[in-house]
């Protein structure tokens, strides 16, 4: 039997202090070398579908496959993007998750991923600015007003608790009310919008950037000694938010994936820089020296945290009775 967790399935077990421990212990095992991650092919997909341009695609199609050592489950994640889904009113990326009996081999689950990805990836945040951040406060300035603004505020008030004491959000559209809105009433910690990104960062501690910019995103010599900035919008060498001031006056620089961090754009043009692992990190082999150390929190993403948070909700899902169960049959021929 298969069960199919769609996403209102999703997001009625899970829950992101839940999340945070599972999502520590995957980048640690990554760290160790403990999982089993390929590399993640991508390619142009609906290529021949538009009769006016039959040479260009319709989007990208990704997949990303991965397994921690003695897991129950083997996961693949399926990746579409398409820009055009923003006029069909469709997300324009969308996800699923397919686990598989790790020992028999015989599918398990399939899963709606978009949630689990905004979620493992706003843990990554809220991680960073509970291992990274300086002692004190947390005055957080969030550039991007999107769904990941608000889902790395989330894990970042889960993880550090009481820390957080306020919110700047800046958006050049006016989505940056509502997102600064939602925050303050969903969290109860006092939320405001930011007329320019200089003013979202002035004086922060940690700042947090999560948008699809190609340019840098604030002015990096508005950051304060000390300051934490998580870095998890640009994955690609196209992609960039980090100005050069940014990258260059941190003390250190740590990645979710150092060698994938190196090729994006926020830092290919800065190959002299060394890239902690952040999973060294977790597991205490390394950390912030002290209050004044700027750090840059850069991430990508990997699939490993994809699988151990598929795997940890797929168990909730089961144990509540949350989904639908098909039967596939077994060819055996």
């Amino acid at each position: 039997m298969v069960r199919v967790l769609s996403a209102d399935d999703v997001a009625s077990v899970l829950e992101i202090d839940d999340l945070l421990p599972v999502v520590a212990e995957a980048f640690e095992k990554q760290h160790a070398g403990a999982v089993e991650r390929p590399d993640r092919p991508h390619y142009p997909i609906g290529t021949g579908l538009d009769s006016d341009a039959p040479e260009e695609p319709t989007g990208t199609g990704l997949c990303m496959p991965a397994y921690i050592h003695g897991a129950n489950y083997a996961a693949t994640k399926l990746v579409a993007v398409c820009e055009d889904n923003a006029e069909r009113d469709l997300p324009t990326v969308t996800a699923q998750l397919s686990l598989t009996d790790a020992e028999t081999g015989q599918p398990v689950g399939y899963l709606s991923a978009n949630r689990i990805t905004s979620a493992r990836t706003g843990c990554i945040g809220g991680l960073a600015a509970r291992e990274l951040a300086a002692d004190g406060p947390i005055d957080l300035g969030v550039i991007g007003a999107g769904t990941q603004a608000r889902w790395q505020t989330r894990a970042i008030a889960a993880a550090t608790g009481d820390a957080l004491e306020s919110i700047r959000v800046y958006s050049p559209s006016e989505s940056r009310v509502a997102c600064a809105n939602d925050l303050e009433e969903e969290l109860g910690v006092p939320a405001e919008p930011g007329s320019t990104p200089r003013e979202a960062v002035s004086d922060a501690s940690v700042v947090v950037t999560g948008t699809t910019s190609t340019e840098p995103v604030f002015p990096g010599e508005e950051l304060g000694s000390g300051t934490l900035v998580i870095a998890v919008g640009a994955y690609t060498p196209e992609m960039r938010e980090l100005d050069d001031e940014t990258v260059e006056s941190a003390d250190r620089i740590i990645g979710d994936v150092p060698e994938e961090a190196a090729e994006t754009g926020d830092l290919r043009d800065h190959s002299d820089r060394e890239i902690e692992p952040f999973g060294a990190v977790l597991a205490g082999e390394t950390g912030r020296q002290h209050d004044d150390e700027r750090i840059v929190m850069k991430s990508v993403g990997s699939a490993v945290l994809d699988a151990a948070s598929a795997e940890t909700i797929f168990d909730r899902a089961v144990s509540d009775g949350v989904g639908t169960t098909v039967s596939l049959s077994v060819d055996r021929q």
